[in-house]
């Protein structure tokens, strides 16, 4: 069975709180450790997306069941499937994300002669 693109989505969303959070102790003996109620609150109160509690929980279940999360010690993990399962969903986002980020962290528009800017007529 594959996996869906709302569990895809759960899973890079999983993946990625693992890794920001992971980067800011990567000097220390310590790694980030989450439940999968924490893990929906965090989704929840970031709004990062507008499904329902009950939907991430079965979403998680579901990604359990297909063997790309490990939940052990009431935390969640990535195991090796799931790990090569956010890499590739990461590796091809990552020129969009790129882009997105040089975007709006710049205007671009002033590098060139050619754009121009022009009033828009109210009617």
């Amino acid at each position: 069975m594959s996996i869906t693109d709302k569990q895809k989505f759960v899973l890079f969303v999983l993946g990625k709180i693992y890794e920001e959070s992971n980067k800011k102790l990567k000097d220390r003996l310590l790694q980030v450790s989450i439940s999968k109620p924490a893990f929906i609150e965090i989704v929840k109160k970031g709004g990062l997306t507008e499904k329902g509690e009950r939907a991430l929980y079965r979403n998680l279940e579901d990604l359990e069941k297909l063997n790309y999360i490990d939940y052990e010690n009431k935390t969640l993990k990535l195991n090796k499937k799931g790990l090569n399962q956010y890499t590739k969903i990461n590796r091809e986002l990552k020129p969009y994300l790129n882009i997105i980020k040089i975007i709006e962290s710049e205007n671009l528009v002033r590098r060139t002669n050619k754009a121009r800017t022009t009033f828009v007529g109210f009617s």
